[in-house]
């Protein structure tokens, strides 16, 4: 690859579910899912078999049950799971110290470097599935490109237990193919939008121009039209010192209403939840709340708090929403902001 980076995106496949199910064998061949008792819970994640229903992460129990009538919900284990998270990470440094661990189930390594395997990639990537299938009996996937754009498309192609690698010299026809509502960012009411307008892969977006892009879709032209070139610069985040947990969601149709926001920041409270357990010996000192509008532009409200309290994120939303002005809401965020210490990693970002 010469002076190419060498990036591999690990995804582990429904992890959650899957802990279940190595651990609890009569889960094995049923639609189950991970979650929480009680009539608003919503659900971490659940296995393929639920998926063929319709199931999905962070849908409210209730509605993955009328879809889903013999669903099974388990109880959420975050302490196991945090745990088996450590193995996994254990396992990722024996080949780099390039690592972004980007949840407990996933994680870039940048293995431009490395020497094991030949100091191949792929090798380094089947490696790793393999010491991860035979030491904790799960699957992972696996995506190897030259960016961490791709690599993370990459990972989701042969899912469940599956690799795919995009060489240097098959990043063009790759990236020409592929579905904008695959690009991170584009969430159903944007793909909707950009099809209006002729665009439906990223060779449609490559006869473009950025400023025809800004028209449709505002300061995420620029954004779009590199990825659909399949250039992404990001240099992986292993700095030691993580600042912030945030959690969002892009939604499926735009919403109006500040009771609808709310009903969305309860659901994503409770996923905040299970990814700020791990982290429970970190100091809290702020709160924030995010909302981006229908015409892409976006507002955040932050607070000092010492933690992580619903109430809260209800108070910030009012402010937030106020900042509308009767325009559409596409994505709702909460963030926590950490106080310095001397031994984290780094920074944690998530998406819905």
């Amino acid at each position: 690859m010469g002076n190419q980076k060498k990036i591999i995106h690990i995804d582990m496949d429904c992890y959650y579910a899957a802990v279940e199910m190595r651990d609890f064998p009569e889960y094995r061949d049923i639609p189950i899912a991970v979650g929480w008792d009680g009539p608003r819970s919503v659900l971490c994640t659940c296995n393929y078999q639920a998926r063929q229903f319709g199931v999905r992460s962070a849908m409210p129990a209730m509605k993955a049950k009328q879809l889903c009538p013999e669903l099974t919900i388990v109880n959420c284990r975050m302490d196991v799971y945090s745990e088996t998270s450590k193995h996994i990470r254990e396992i990722f440094s024996r080949y780099t110290d390039l690592i972004e661990p980007l949840s407990l189930d996933e994680a870039y390594l940048d293995v431009t470097d490395a020497t094991m395997c030949q100091g191949s990639a792929t090798l380094i990537a089947e490696k790793i599935r393999a010491d991860i299938f035979n030491e904790l009996n799960l699957t992972a996937s696996a995506g190897v490109a030259p960016n961490k754009f791709l690599a993370k498309i990459a990972s989701d192609e042969n899912k469940p237990n599956g690799q795919c690698v995009i060489t240097p010299d098959k990043v063009a026809n790759f990236v020409e193919q592929l579905s904008l509502k695959k690009i991170p960012g584009i969430g159903p009411k944007t793909f909707e939008k950009l099809n209006r307008h002729g665009y439906v892969t990223c060779a449609d977006v490559r006869k473009s121009d950025i400023r025809t892009l800004q028209n449709i879709v505002g300061k995420f032209a620029n954004s779009l039209y590199l990825k659909s070139h399949g250039v992404d610069n990001r240099a992986l985040e292993v700095s030691r010192q993580r600042k912030s947990l945030a959690i969002e969601t892009t939604l499926m149709q735009d919403i109006t209403t500040q009771d609808e926001c709310e009903l969305v920041i309860e659901s994503l409270y409770q996923k905040l939840l299970t990814r700020l357990a791990p982290h429970s010996n970190r100091e809290i000192i702020k709160q924030g709340v995010k909302l981006k509008f229908s015409d892409f532009n976006q507002t955040t409200v932050e607070t000092q708090s010492n933690e992580c309290q619903q109430a809260l994120f209800s108070s910030l939303l009012s402010k937030a929403y106020n900042r509308s002005n009767k325009r559409g809401i596409r994505l709702v965020g909460l963030t926590l902001g950490f106080a310095d210490t001397p031994s984290e990693s780094n920074q944690l970002q998530l998406s819905l």
